[in-house]
């Protein structure tokens, strides 16, 4: 083994210094990149044995894919590593393909992960990655969150990504296969300048003499990950100190916003929209700038299926009614992905929003101290077209409503990407 091989295999171990896990997941596609981290994988941890799991996703967009999937369970078989081919079959031509088809891939992986038992996948994100993604995030004037670019961890869907080759260059790695005697698989995409990363990709080729090179923008992503944790840092700590969770809404002191840098706000309006309307994508900038300016003013506003109201000293954000007027499910299983209402005599029930034909039925509903609109928007049982239950509204009939994850989930959420 050279040094440099050595080198590389050291920097992936290093982004598990807590220790490997007993098993771990790596996504393999059959480029150079997931190739060589599988290959690193194997070796790295040859003192503490580490049970690789290897997934492929075939998006099902290309004839060539399904031969690709083979080569990699082939390789895998020659390696004594599991394989799986996820299939994703889920485009209906609607829509963003790439984003669509990124977050198809990261939910077919995580979904088998946790079939698995694993908590853990690796992927194969390079320096190039990174310095790619920063540029295409520069050209939609992105803020500080989008130009940290991509973290050597988060979770998603409960399963933690870790990229442990985001110091790694993708020449190191093309250099690390041709002395390991390892081939790999070109995607023709690579070369379509119809894509924004292919673009980037080209254009980072063209500043390097002026010293924009990709070692430069990680350098400045990284830059931007320790502002992006001060600053989530110091949006928990303004949340602590005066925000409340009440009934699943969020409740902000106006007095304090006002005081308040505006990307403090801005996290924390994003975080209460996110946790509320459980949307996976923060609202578009200017959308939040609104909302943000509205809040400041003691206005009402509304933005991807939330409310904001004021009363009292608090700028109340809660779920807008028409967001959850159709929803619907059983008791005892989740109503608008937050809330599961359970109680005597489940039988025959159905959950679904209070509405105001509920509101007037709950006669001490102001009693709780809670704004009429968001009580329109709050979960409640029928049976047969009479209200058995509205626990926010004041009329609990021995019935509970109990938020997934609890009122912490809102704070951790502030401090976790």
């Amino acid at each position: 083994m050279t040094g440099a091989e050595a080198d590389i295999r050291s920097a992936v171990r290093e982004a598990f210094q807590s220790g490997p896990p007993k098993r771990l997941g790596v996504a393999v596609s059959g480029g150079g990149d997931s190739v060589a981290l599988l290959h690193i994988l194997l070796h790295c941890f040859e003192d503490t044995p580490v049970e690789l799991h290897a997934a492929t996703v075939d998006h099902g967009l290309r004839p060539e894919a399904r031969h690709e999937a083979v080569w990699v369970a082939d390789l895998c078989e020659r390696y004594g590593v599991a394989h799986s081919t996820l299939r994703w079959r889920g485009w209906d031509g609607s829509g963003n393909l790439q984003d669509k088809a990124r977050q198809a891939r990261y939910d077919l992986l995580t979904d088998w992960a946790q079939s698995f038992g694993i908590a853990d996948i690796a992927i194969g994100h390079t320096a190039d990655d990174q310095a790619e993604t920063l540029l295409m995030r520069l050209a939609r004037s992105s803020g500080v969150n989008g130009l940290s670019a991509m973290s050597r961890r988060r979770t998603v869907n409960g399963v933690n990504l870790i990229r442990p080759m985001l110091g790694l260059g993708r020449e190191q790695l093309r250099s690390y296969l041709k002395v390991e005697g390892l081939g790999w698989i070109d995607d023709p995409g690579n070369d379509n300048a119809a894509f924004d990363r292919i673009k980037a990709r080209q254009a980072l080729a063209a500043l390097e003499p002026l010293g924009v090179s990709v070692r430069a923008l990680t350098d400045v992503a990284r830059n931007m990950e320790q502002a992006r944790e001060a600053l989530d840092w110091y949006s928990f700590l303004a949340a602590r100190d005066f925000v409340d969770i009440d009934g699943g809404d969020v409740l902000i002191e106006h007095r304090r916003l006002r005081t308040l840098p505006e990307e403090i706000v801005r996290r924390l309006v994003v975080r209460a929209i996110g946790w509320i309307s459980g949307g996976g994508y923060a609202p578009r900038s200017a959308s939040v700038s609104h909302f943000v300016a509205a809040a400041r003013d003691r206005q009402s506003a509304t933005l991807s299926g939330c409310q904001m109201l004021h009363q009292g000293p608090h700028v109340w954000i809660c779920r807008e009614y028409q967001a959850v007027r159709t929803a619907l499910s059983a008791p005892a299983k989740t109503w608008d992905n937050r809330w599961v209402l359970t109680g005597p005599d489940m039988a025959g029930c159905k959950v679904k929003p209070l509405g105001r034909k509920g509101v007037l039925l709950c006669g001490d509903w102001r009693g709780t101290g809670r704004p009429y609109a968001t009580l329109l928007a709050s979960p409640s049982v029928w049976r047969n077209g009479e209200l058995v239950a509205a626990p926010l509204a004041g009329v609990s009939q021995g019935w509970k409503a109990e938020l997934v994850g609890g009122s912490e989930e809102f704070y951790a959420g502030l401090l976790s990407h």
